[in-house]
């Protein structure tokens, strides 16, 4: 059976380099699922889940956004953060999304940064509590 290459890149190094049967990942807009053959692309990623599956084992990963290309059964993920679904704490990430919620909002720019870290840690708490 085919599989896929997996790459996760983040600012300081490459995360994560394996194969994979099968691999899920937040979108902006929903989440995309992607198995060997998968058409070319480009994509925006969200916050939340990307799941590895390969030998019948799902691996889970919190990303924070960035971009993903498909191709050549090769899934190229760049993200801001990638962080083992395990080492994620649903306490810390409730803490972030309180600390959200006060700031202030009284410009187009400052609600924008607001409404980012509120879905950042909504992301997280989903993430820890799977």
């Amino acid at each position: 059976m085919a599989q896929l290459k997996c790459i996760v890149v983040t600012p300081e190094a490459t995360a994560l380099e394996t194969t994979a049967d099968f691999v899920a990942l937040p979108l902006f807009d929903g989440e995309i699922g992607i198995a060997p053959s998968h058409s070319p692309m480009i994509g925006r990623l969200g916050y939340g889940e990307m799941r590895i599956v390969s030998g019948g084992t799902t691996t889970r990963y919190y990303v924070d956004g960035g971009f993903v290309q498909v191709a050549n059964n090769e899934v190229n993920v760049l993200t801001g953060k990638a962080v083992p679904a395990q080492e994620v704490s649903k306490v810390d990430a409730e803490q972030q999304l309180q600390a959200a919620m006060k700031q202030p909002t009284s410009s187009d720019e400052l609600l924008a940064i607001r409404d980012r870290m509120v879905d950042q840690a909504r992301a997280q708490i989903r993430v820890s509590q799977n």
